[in-house]
């Protein structure tokens, strides 16, 4: 019972200090740079974002347990992971409080190939954990449009 307390922290702790940061660096913005900027006709209400990626963020932690408990688990599976988890807090980083919008567009772009790595690798230790990924790539796929999109519209605010 312990160990399996232990590995719920380990897969829980990274997880949530990715939320954290994001959210911290994200929280400042939301009133002020971002409400000014102009955004496409299919960008969700603000009100949207925190209960999806607080579901997102469970099936991600959910997802890394599975992992960190499998027999089959690699030091390539947990390392893919983390790093794809610190691509998902800079790009918050970069986007809302650096407020450079095409910055991050290479980060979004990288954490994609990230999340898609990391399922692949996840599929070849457990199959749930892998397919627990795929609406967290789906989402952040969404976001990658909107990232291109504000940019778009933006573009003379660019670092303001």
């Amino acid at each position: 019972m312990a160990n399996h307390l232990s590995d719920l922290v380990l897969a829980l702790l990274p997880v949530v200090a990715a939320a954290v940061v994001g959210g911290m660096a994200t929280r400042s913005s939301i009133a002020t740079w971002y409400a000014r900027l102009k955004k496409p006709s299919f960008n969700p209400p603000n009100a949207i974002f925190a209960p999806v990626w607080s579901i997102l963020y469970a099936s991600m932690a959910y997802a890394f347990y599975r992992v960190l408990t499998a027999p089959s688990s690699s030091g390539g599976a947990i390392s893919i992971f983390l790093f794809q988890l610190a691509l998902n807090a800079a790009w918050s980083i970069v986007f809302f409080r650096l407020r450079w919008i095409s910055g991050a567009l290479f980060v979004i772009t990288a954490l994609l190939v990230g999340i898609a790595v990391c399922i692949v690798i996840f599929w070849q230790v457990d199959r749930l954990a892998s397919v627990l990924l795929v609406p967290y790539f789906l989402w952040v796929c969404f976001a990658s449009v909107l990232n291109v999109s504000i940019w778009k519209l933006n573009r003379p605010l660019q670092r303001k």
